[in-house]
């Protein structure tokens, strides 16, 4: 009998023993093409010797030393890098364990840089409904997603939240993309007009919306807008690339595609590729110098922060993203992967939207394209997806609650970067088949 605590007190899950490229095989010798990187982390896929060289030489060496005391060579080449490699303006990385603890300490940073700058009311973040920000309260209270918030909903400090950038839905007929755009932006300042701009922090969104939506990007032009609306009310913009960054999109970060200069961005899964736990928030200059100059200490703090060992495989990962031209090969591949997705899934009387960007694509299920009308929730078609998927050989991401947390069907696709044509193809045929029997 077990003694782990599953997710699912009902699910009977297989036991992974050993996992190489794309796949993971499981104590019968039945090996699962991982069609969305567990959940978009294993960007480099399984048994990368590199990473695993960089894991053992590090372990070798140094295996802990606490920040409240020491710093360590990993974790200084590893800001460095980053900082390199990111947004302008930003210039300072604060290294935890995840997406949730990168999420928590943007949120905390965000305050505290307000009070330090002599702005003390500000207390208000806002959100995108059906937006996700990770699990932990803090980071939960702050996303729209109802289904996942409402168990917890009383005992949260809750954001306000303006409508998602999602034109499959919420484009007007003869509304123009660019106008679309403008028009969902404009809900920020109308949002900060209702509650009184002093008194919001800032505006936390995702680039590219991951698990609650499906690969959602926003139009062009929407995050200039909300750019300038952060400027306009001197709010912070915080950019959630949990899930759509390090390379998953085509690019390192994935704002970078959308030209917005964020204050605050924080990242995880694709860092550290699955090979270590490890986060990151990243943050500007001028938000470093306001605590700097100000109290001179973070009020904030874990015990794994900056970790050696995850930080020296978070080096070896973002060094093949980067010099090692991955999230270059992510871009190509993306563009072949969504030109099969389309080709199988383009006609397909109940799928209303193909969506994403690099190799981060979603597929929206609907009961009628013509209406866009989604599937009955009650026929739990994205669960179903997922166990069919897995009898198939194959691991993706299916979620319900697309629209508005209850209602919807989409499934998300992050295959390695690694990833060949034929195993895309492989892909593609093992979801066309799983779908059509759940169907």
């Amino acid at each position: 009998m077990s003694h782990v605590f599953p997710r699912h007190t009902k699910a009977h899950m297989p036991l992974a023993v050993r996992a190489e490229g794309a796949y993971i095989y499981d104590s019968d010798g039945k090996a699962y093409l991982d069609g969305s990187g567990g959940a978009a982390v294993s960007c480099l896929g399984h048994s990368d010797p590199d990473v695993i060289a960089a894991i053992k030489t590090q372990i070798d060496s140094l295996d802990f030393a606490h920040t409240g005391f020491l710093t360590s060579e990993p974790a200084e080449e590893l800001a460095t890098r980053l900082v390199a490699h990111a947004p302008e303006g930003i210039d300072r990385v604060y290294l935890v364990s995840g997406g949730s603890e990168a999420v928590e300490a943007a949120m905390k940073l965000a305050r505290q840089y307000m009070i330090e700058i002599g702005q003390p009311d500000r207390t208000r973040f806002i959100s995108r409904r059906q937006s996700y920000h990770g699990n932990t309260l803090g980071a939960l209270g702050t996303g729209g997603n109802m289904w996942r918030r409402e168990p917890f909903d009383p005992v949260m400090v809750s954001a306000s939240h303006i409508a998602p950038c999602y034109e499959y839905r919420d484009r007007a007929d003869g509304e123009s993309v660019e106008d679309y755009g403008q028009r969902v932006a404009n809900e920020l300042e109308a949002e900060l007009l209702r509650v009184g701009p002093e008194t919001v922090i800032g505006f936390l969104a995702e680039p590219v919306v991951g698990a609650t939506a499906g690969a959602v990007p926003s139009v062009p032009g929407y995050f200039t807008r909300i750019r300038e609306i952060c400027d306009r009310y001197g709010i912070l913009l915080i950019l959630d690339e949990v899930m759509c960054g390090m390379g998953r999109t085509g690019t390192l970060f994935a704002c970078t595609q959308d030209d917005v200069r964020p204050d605050i961005i924080t990242i995880a899964k694709g860092l550290g590729a699955g090979y270590q736990p490890i986060g990151a928030m990243l943050c500007s200059a001028e938000i470093y110098r306001a605590i700097e100059d100000g109290s001179g200490f973070f009020q904030h703090g874990h015990t794994y922060l900056g970790h050696p060992v995850a930080c020296a495989a978070a080096n070896a990962v973002v060094t093949k993203l980067t010099d090692g031209g991955m999230a270059e090969r992510a871009l190509k591949m993306g563009n072949y992967f969504e030109d099969a997705l389309r080709a199988t899934f383009g006609q397909h009387p109940h799928v209303g939207d193909i969506r994403g960007r690099g190799m981060f694509r979603g597929l929206e299920f609907v009961a009628d394209r013509e209406t866009k009308t989604p599937f009955d929730p009650d026929k739990k078609l994205a669960a179903r997806l997922k166990a069919k998927a897995m009898e198939n050989g194959l691991i993706c991401y299916p979620m319900n609650g697309t629209i508005d947390g209850k209602q919807g069907d989409h499934v998300l696709l992050a295959p390695p970067f690694i990833a060949t044509e034929a195993q895309l193809d492989e892909l593609i045929d093992k979801l066309s088949k799983s779908l059509a029997a759940v169907l």
